[in-house]
Order: C-alpha cells, then structure tokens, then sequence
C-alpha cells in the first residue's frame, strides 16, 4: 500500500470535478429538480446478488439487535421513500460504498447522481439524460437508441429472450470466452452479462449509446413491460463503450418489490453469500403509494474521466482507496 500523502489526481482535475458539480447543480435548478440529502447509513443492505455491501457496527440508541449496519451502495431506497411521501422531482449528489469495487473504472467509494421525475417513463429520462450530458459535454458526437435484443441481435448473432443455455454458451466460445473460472455454466443471466460487457458493448462504436427493455430478470427495480412480459423497462447508458448509467421506469407495486428482494437473498444463500436484511421502510413507502417515475443513476466519476481524457478512476478522485 502506498503511503503517499499527496491527491491520487492533479488540481486540475479536481477543479474540473468543482466545475462539473456547479454545472450539475445549475441544470436540476433549471429544470426544477429539488437537491436532497438522504442517509448513508441504513438498517438494511443491498440485497442485488451483483453488488456487495460495507458493514459497520453501531452500538449506540436505535441500533439493530446484532449492532450491525450498512453503508449505502445507492440513496434508491431512501429518495424513494423521500418520493412517497410528497417530495416531487428529486435529485442527490451522493458518496455511495461499494464492496470489493476497485480497478480502472471502479472505487470503493464513488459518486452518485441520483434523480428521480414524476410522470416519466424509461424513454422519457433518456432525453433528458442525454440534455444533461450534451450541457456536460457539447462535442458528445451522435446518440443511438437500441433495444437490449437488437443490440444482441446485430453484434452477438442471438437472441437473448429466446436463447437456450447450450446456444449461449457456443456464442461466449465463439468470442473466446468459454473459460471464464468461477462462472456457473448453468446461471443464463451470468452469461447473458458475460456477452454483453465482452461482445456487444466493445462493439457499439463512439459516441453515445442507450441500450433499454432488458430481459425481466434482470429488472432489478424496473417495472416489467405492459406490451412484452419478458422484458423491464431499464436502460444503461454508454460512452464510447463506457457504461456511465442506469435506469428505470421504477417498480410501484411492493407485493413484487418485496418478491424480487427475497429471490435476491434466496440466490445470495444458494451462492454462499450473507443474507441481508430487507428495507421494511423502503417497502412500507411503496406501500403507502409511489408515484408513477422513472430514475437514473449517473456515475460522476466515470463522467469526469470521459471529459478531461482520464485512463483510470484514480485520476479524477483526489484520494483513491490506496490513499485513503
């Protein structure tokens, strides 16, 4: 470990990040998107099966009988609870934690945006991410639209909503990746991610790319799709192949909510992984009555890479986990 005082990233960069947070900021006001505040701690961890919490012990009033608690991994749960309760169109700049999270792209510990308008569906945040990012970077070049399908379709040679296992695994091998250790040959969506961050994404060209309607188990918090069952209403965005944001027509019914949860901890035990608590407040919000929205998270640091040149997350935090 290195024991360098000195900033992971020049002044410059840090006074792009100051820049890049008062332009930010300048847009949500324009468009009269309130600036929130939420928790970093929680009761309750993230039981997505593809992310891991931080766990901190708290011994103090109104702790959990086991003392242990978790550093937030998105300020989702809380903004919405925040929606339920009458807040309208919201946004946060939050820090957010991350588990085993570090390389190239990846910290520990990063930046969120989060916001969250009423009366949207999922490609009606798609305008209005790409306004934010053509204000953020003018020079953006084009944008492309693709359905997760097409996108499988004209860059991987399949189908993904109809795909067998078997013909899903030929398409990895055919790419070279047929030996991935660790991956269970029998999880579709492990593969179905494999082809997508090795095969489709490196071949989406320059520029900017959404790709939405992912398959229904990858729905995460999205609402499934009125017109095609097998897929949510989700889309990610990407910048010349850097994947930059995800979002949703957000999920209102809490009988489902709470399902996708208890499926989620049901693979977690099957994996080997730690069960997590559920938020009981996050799903007595949806109780209580959500209001139709859509949200999206944006990686501020990611973002801040793509517009100064910057070849690793190092170079735009002013102290990386190595220097923490």
């Amino acid at each position: 470990m290195s024991h360098d005082w000195r900033p992971s990233a020049s002044l410059e960069s840090i006074s792009k990040r100051a820049a890049l947070l008062q332009q930010v900021r300048a847009f949500f006001h324009a468009h009269r998107v309130m600036e929130v505040e939420t928790p970093v701690l929680s009761a309750a961890g993230n039981t997505d099966i593809n992310i891991n919490s931080f766990t901190v012990h708290y011994d103090g009033p109104h702790a959990p009988p086991d003392g242990q608690m978790y550093l937030h991994t998105s300020p989702e749960y809380a903004m919405k609870r925040l929606l339920a309760a009458g807040s309208g169109d919201i946004f946060q700049i939050a820090r957010v934690f991350r588990n085993g999270e570090a390389g190239r792209r990846h910290n520990p510990e990063f930046t969120l945006l989060e916001w969250y308008r009423l009366g949207m569906d999922q490609h009606a945040l798609m305008a209005e991410v790409e306004a934010l990012l053509r204000v953020l970077m003018p020079g953006l070049g084009k944008t492309n639209r693709l359905s997760y399908r097409q996108a499988f379709i004209e860059h991987a040679g399949i189908d993904p909503l109809e795909v067998e296992q078997q013909a899903l695994q030929a398409c990895a091998e055919r790419h070279g990746l047929g030996d991935i250790v660790g991956l269970d040959k029998d999880d579709h969506d492990a593969w179905l991610d494999l082809c997508m961050d090795q095969v489709v994404v490196p071949a989406l060209g320059e520029g900017l790319v959404f790709i939405y309607d992912y398959p229904a188990s990858q729905a995460a918090l999205a609402r499934l799709s009125e017109e095609d069952a097998r897929v949510a209403e989700r889309f990610e965005c990407f910048i010349n192949g850097v994947e930059l944001a995800n979002g949703f027509h957000e999920l209102t019914d809490a009988r489902e909510q709470r399902q996708r949860l208890l499926a989620d901890n049901a693979h977690r035990r099957l994996t080997g992984r730690a069960e997590l608590p559920v938020d009981e407040h996050f799903l007595s919000a949806l109780q209580s009555g959500l209001p139709d929205c859509a949200g999206v998270a944006v990686g501020l640091d990611r973002l801040l890479m793509l517009m100064s040149g910057a070849t690793a997350i190092d170079e735009v935090l002013a102290f990386a986990v190595d220097r923490a």
